[in-house]
């Protein structure tokens, strides 16, 4: 029967029909094939290129053919490239989901058994080969290695780390630190250079037993084996060394394993058996992190590991409840267009049909394939695996699902301000459970598992991203307006904001160290600067997220360059200056989100003004106020009595013992001041504050004597001008008298400036929590109408801040 290749629309049915055909002819196909086998042969000894190979098994091995054709990974289709920036957002936007196509690991001829028992689970799923066939059972399975064995180089992979044992003839040591230091003498005098991890443990007879693990290369680029030629070899450099003469010692190796995980598993397993376990530098390593961090940073340079890449395990999946046969068919096509020429074969892992239970990493809620592919194809061509190939394979898998009818985009992180990922190196699963849980095996992969795991938004900061940004930018700005979809466009918006406020926080972060790097390093100068940086804050304009970081980051700055030159009798004082500065800052942060929240809420309500919505129980007592006596009799009234309190909160505070008590007089004469003006304007025709004097005895007193000097002969009134006059005279006396007692050295202005800072953060957190809990009064009133909560409240805190900083600047001028 004869085939029409040109019936079948890809090439992965044209191989499996070629595949059927010659299994139905039997011998004939053979006979066939061998044929074809030796004209092939005989043409790549003549030089003439023999046939180029297309895989598969209508050709069998192909190993002897030699010719060389550009890799298909080089190659960029078409309609991958071309596909817009604007499209693939504009897709991504209105619901597609992001192309994930992932390296998951490497793997050695060696380990192809163990990779394909776990893509199949244990031969419990059907696997599918490039040619179309169906391969079920851990026999057909078996076969596969045989099949790909002319393709795999059977590289051996580094020696790394070596177990050992060693057993020191010794007597006589009492002391725990002797028995180490002989210890490490011994071991060093046989291993050299090499790092390595031990444990002691005393023999009935006296002598002791060492075992543990060593770096096999050492600093000159020797490499041990591991067994026993290896043991003879540092056997004969220590019986060489001085240290055979103080002790005598037989050292062994029992076994050796590569890279990194194995050297961390074996010093886990060492900690987690015995309580005393040192390194080679004396060190004790007492837990699972310690281990971990001393082979992942100290020793990971070292070993120069390298395995054998003769296949690559690859992973594609896609959101759960997708449709799991059309993904299928948009796997199958991907790997046949990717990948053609080269053994591989792939098997779904479905949560419905998983038989791996949760618990054990299997069931998991999404769909995905697992493909094992062969790195060199028939015709000699290695796979490439570059960044620029991870990119072209997310776009032709995202071709081939909306060919299949699945909406999916080529994404790029950059495009989302996403975290960049983490490797199978930086971090180890402690969880299985649904999704796998991970800790870091050092503290940066810690937090770099953090950052994508929080979906953090970060900014890459090479040139080259940057300008790709400003362009991913543009592009969802363009999606914005170009869309008619209210969802898209706020999908659109909010991603145009993550990449904009990247860029600014990355262009804060680079000026901050030019602008700010000149703190100087004397005591006084940081200080007026950390209460600059306090104070800026104080305004409370509306500030974006951004502004408010930078803001957030200048204080810290600050903090920290003071604290440097804060003298150890002082540090108590600069703890609470510190303290009181950071609850300032995160007083400043809520309201940032108060902001954010008020702009979301009018931003719902179409734009609709705040005073059309009920009234705000919050701002009842002012508008009520203002109702019955005006607005600027309110304000000016509310402005005096600000004053008031101002100096009765310092009398309190020298109460309290907060301050110096050599300034009572001078704070209770305008305290007096300021009632007595008070009290004049109530006579002058203020009512509201005539109202205020009913709840406030030592205003009404003021107006009452105020009112009964009114009623005296002229020549009292006369004498009531010249005593107070002579109060302003004797107010002005005793701040003279004041500055001169106090005296000029740099400690006490030091001292002075610190207590200012400490006065002014302190005014600023009490007017906040004020604040904050009239705000949590009217929760209610929040959660319902939150535009008419926030808009007037946070007007009059913008207009009381504004005054408040502006008597704060006449009180540092006098």
């Amino acid at each position: 029967m004869e085939i029409f290749f040109g019936a079948f629309t890809n090439e992965w049915e044209q191989r499996r029909a070629a595949l059927l055909h010659e299994l139905a002819s039997g011998g004939r196909g053979a006979a066939a094939e061998e044929e074809m086998r030796k004209r092939l042969r005989q043409l790549a000894q003549l030089g003439a290129g023999g046939g180029g190979g297309s895989g598969g098994a209508s050709l069998g091995g192909g190993a002897g053919s030699k010719s060389r054709r550009a890799p298909r990974t080089q190659t960029i289709p078409a309609t991958a490239a071309s596909r817009p920036m604007e499209a693939r957002l504009a897709a991504v936007a209105k619901g597609s989901q992001p192309a994930v196509v992932k390296m998951a690991s490497y793997g050695g001829g060696a380990r192809v058994g163990a990779m394909l028992n776990y893509v199949s689970r244990s031969g419990e799923l059907k696997v599918e080969d490039e040619n179309g066939r169906i391969l079920e059972g851990r026999e057909e399975l078996a076969r596969v290695r045989g099949d790909w064995e002319h393709l795999f180089q059977n590289r051996a992979e580094s020696r790394d780390i070596g177990s050992f044992s060693v057993e020191i003839a010794v007597s006589g040591l009492t002391s725990d630190d002797g028995l180490h230091e002989l210890v490490r003498s011994t071991l060093s005098s046989g291993f050299g250079d090499r790092r390595y991890a031990y444990v002691v443990e005393k023999v009935e007879d006296g002598s002791i037993s060492v075992s543990g693990l060593v770096v096999l290369r050492s600093g000159q680029g020797e490499r041990l084996t591991g067994d026993a030629k290896a043991a003879g070899i540092v056997q004969g450099r220590h019986d060489a060394s001085a240290a055979a003469s103080v002790a005598g010692a037989t050292f062994s190796f029992h076994g050796y394993g590569n890279g990194v995980e194995f050297g961390a598993s074996r010093v886990r397993g060492l900690v987690e058996q015995h309580q005393d376990v040192r390194d080679d530098r004396g060190r004790p390593v007492s837990d699972e992190k310690a281990a971990g961090d001393l082979v992942q940073k100290e020793w990971r340079g070292e070993l120069h590991s390298r395995k054998s890449r003769d296949v690559m395990h690859v992973i594609m999946s896609t959101r759960a409840g997708t449709d799991v046969a059309a993904f299928e068919g948009a796997a199958r096509d991907f790997l046949a267009h990717q990948f053609a020429g080269h053994r591989y074969v792939f098997a779904m892992h479905d949560p419905a049909s998983d038989p791996k239970e949760a618990g054990e990493g299997g069931k998991r809620p999404h769909v995905h394939a697992h493909a094992i592919i062969a790195m060199k194809s028939d015709s000699g061509d290695r796979i490439e695996t570059t960044p620029a190939v991870f990119r072209e394979w997310r776009s032709v898998m995202a071709e081939k699902a909306r060919q299949h009818g699945i909406e999916m985009e080529m994404t790029d992180r950059r495009e989302f301000a996403s975290p960049p990922a983490f490797t199978r190196t930086q971090v180890r699963p402690v969880s299985r459970e649904g999704r796998t849980e991970h800790v870091g095996t050092s503290e940066p992969a810690q937090a770099r598992y953090d950052a994508k795991r929080s979906g953090r938004r970060t900014s890459a900061k090479s040139d080259r991203s940057r300008q790709y940004i400003i362009k991913a930018q543009e592009s969802w700005q363009k999606v914005a307006r170009a869309s008619g979809d209210r969802q898209t466009v706020a999908y659109a918006t909010q991603h145009r904001e993550y990449l904009e406020t990247g860029l600014s926080a990355a262009t804060t972060e680079a000026s901050a160290s030019v602008i700010h790097a000149d703190f100087g390093s004397n005591f006084r100068a940081n200080l007026v600067t950390l209460q600059e940086m306090v104070l800026e804050g104080q305004e409370l304009r509306e500030t974006s997220r951004a502004e408010f970081e930078a803001y957030e980051k200048k204080v810290e700055t600050a903090l920290f360059k003071l604290e440097r030159t804060v003298a150890p009798d002082d540090r108590a004082d600069f703890d609470e200056v510190a303290g009181l500065a950071r609850d300032f800052v995160n007083q400043k942060r809520e309201l940032v989100e108060l902001y954010e929240q008020r702009k979301d809420a009018l931003a719902e309500q179409g734009g609709q003004e705040a005073r059309d919505e009920p009234s705000d129980p919050v701002n009842e007592p002012w508008d009520a106020a203002v109702a019955k006596h005006g607005e600027a009799v309110v304000e000016a009234g509310n402005e005096a009595m600000i004053n008031i309190d101002h100096y009765r909160d310092g009398l309190d505070r020298i109460e309290a013992g907060e301050f110096s008590a050599d300034g009572r007089k001078a704070m209770q004469a305008g305290l007096d001041q300021a009632v007595e003006r008070a009290a004049q304007m109530a006579i002058d025709g203020n009512s509201y504050l005539r109202e205020v004097a009913e709840q406030d005895p030592e205003l009404q007193r003021a107006i009452d004597q105020v009112e009964n000097n009114a009623d005296r002969p002229s020549e009292a009134r006369d004498k009531g001008t010249s005593t107070a006059e002579a109060v302003d005279e004797q107010q002005r006396d005793l701040r003279a008298e004041e500055e001169e007692r106090t005296p000029v050295d740099n400690d006490a202005r030091e001292a002075h400036d610190l207590a200012s800072t400490v006065d002014a953060t302190n005014r600023l957190q009490d007017r906040l929590n004020k604040d904050r809990e009239a705000a949590q009064r009217s929760g209610e009133t929040t959660r319902t109408d939150p535009a008419q909560q926030h808009v007037p409240r946070l007007e009059e805190l913008e207009r009381e801040q504004m005054e408040q900083r502006e008597r704060d600047r006449d009180d540092r001028d006098r």
